[in-house]
């Protein structure tokens, strides 16, 4: 079996890797002389950084700046749950602030992908995120999890954080979280969010379909179960559940831009050589983060193929939660915002903006679309046009929206 196969050479290789490891750090790369040694150590680190790790990494947002005032961050479990935390960042001295909920995606990476999202929410916001667990790291005595329990975990979250909540989801998570709000828009939910933002997510897949569109689309839903899902082997907690890797999920997307992704190893290695260590930390960070990987539950994995990529139920009037049709309709008092990146290769520009004309029930004056110009996938959600051109359209319409 292919995860077993992983896991032989996983354990097989890590002493190889720890030691690398460890002779690199010997060399010292910050001190040493002599281009040999070096390039030796660089090599070393290089060889070391070249593996996949299943843990979560940190967050590490200790301190962030609100009002003019440096204020301490601490992490606090506001709801524990068998597939995903509800993570606050509590800020002292920070009354008053809008609450949101920042929806991470469960697509292979773990939620600190949205790490920077994260600290430019801080300054404004009372945040939270969806802390989502490794599936293979969950024992299957707490049984499955699918689409439907994805969207149970939305309306627990909200319902735990409070009335007057904003969520903000972040790709693969905008029809869940759509698909919630107007589960509890439909039963008048007094948490039912006072704000909806939909960031490059897939709500019409139909609309200008990409390579991942057309690889969703290329084989029936039974070659997926197939060929992509897999048993977690021994050692790990979750023993025997069913997953899709979510090292299969990292091949398909560094396949995408396999050029790019060793040209960045290669960087690597030259800035070590050449003492350009700030340069190098640079790539460290981003690799340290793509390169952590989580296994999605099977259920949630193939419905979410199925439904969102293949016969696009939410887009159509069919998606369905408990047996119970989902109709966005039915939100009238919740803001909407839609963003998307214009050169967005994964999901493109109209998938997102759907949203707004299945919503037909909200005012004009409570919509929001926003394109920005210059950014692909990533970028909607950090970097430089993140941080200074949509954000600021994100908190006017989070603070324009306060109850």
């Amino acid at each position: 079996m292919l995860y077993q196969a992983y896991q032989l050479q996983s354990d097989i290789l890590f002493p190889l890797r720890l030691l690398a490891q460890r002779t690199s750090a010997a060399l010292g790369l910050g001190r040493t002389e002599g281009t040999m040694v070096r390039k030796l150590a660089a090599a070393n680190e290089v060889f070391s950084r070249l593996r996949l790790t299943h843990t979560r990494p940190d967050y590490g947002i200790k301190r962030v700046m609100v009002a003019g005032q440096d204020l301490a961050v601490t992490e606090e479990v506001a709801l524990a749950t068998p597939f995903g935390t509800l993570l606050h960042f509590r800020k002292d001295g920070s009354a008053g602030q809008p609450k949101v909920l920042l929806v991470a995606p469960l697509s292979g990476h773990f939620a600190t992908l949205l790490r920077e999202t994260v600290r430019t929410l801080l300054a404004d916001h009372e945040v939270y995120i969806t802390d989502w667990h490794n599936a293979r790291d969950v024992p299957l005595k707490h049984g499955a999890f699918g689409l439907d329990d994805y969207i149970d975990y939305m309306i627990r979250f909200v319902e735990t954080i409070g009335p007057h909540t904003h969520v903000i989801a972040v790709c693969q998570p905008c029809v869940p979280a759509l698909a919630a709000a107007a589960l509890m828009a439909e039963d008048d939910h007094p948490a039912q969010p006072a704000s909806l933002t939909l960031m490059a997510g897939p709500v019409d897949c139909r609309v200008n379909p990409t390579e991942v569109n057309r690889l969703a689309t290329s084989h029936p839903i039974d070659w997926f179960e197939k060929n992509l899902i897999y048993p977690v082997p021994p050692p790990h907690a979750g023993v025997m559940r069913r997953v899709y890797p979510g090292f299969l999920q990292l091949a398909a997307f560094m396949s995408m831009n396999l050029e790019r992704h060793q040209k960045a190893f290669d960087d690597l290695y030259e800035y070590l050589v050449a003492g350009e260590l700030d340069k190098a930390d640079t790539i460290r960070r981003f690799y340290d983060e793509y390169l952590a990987v989580n296994d999605l539950p099977a259920e949630f994995y193939l419905e979410t193929v199925e439904k969102v990529f293949q016969t696009y139920d939410l887009a159509r009037g069919q998606l369905t939660w408990r047996g119970r049709r989902v109709n966005p309709a039915a939100i009238r008092r919740t803001a909407l915002m839609t963003v998307e990146g214009e050169r967005d290769d994964i999901c493109s520009v109209g998938q997102t903006e759907a949203a707004q004309d299945l919503c037909s029930s909200i005012r004009p004056y409570l919509k929001t679309h926003h394109v920005q110009t210059g950014v692909g996938h990533y970028g909607v959600f950090s970097g430089r046009k993140w941080t200074q051109q949509i954000y600021p359209r994100v908190r006017e319409v989070i603070h324009a929206s306060m109850g």
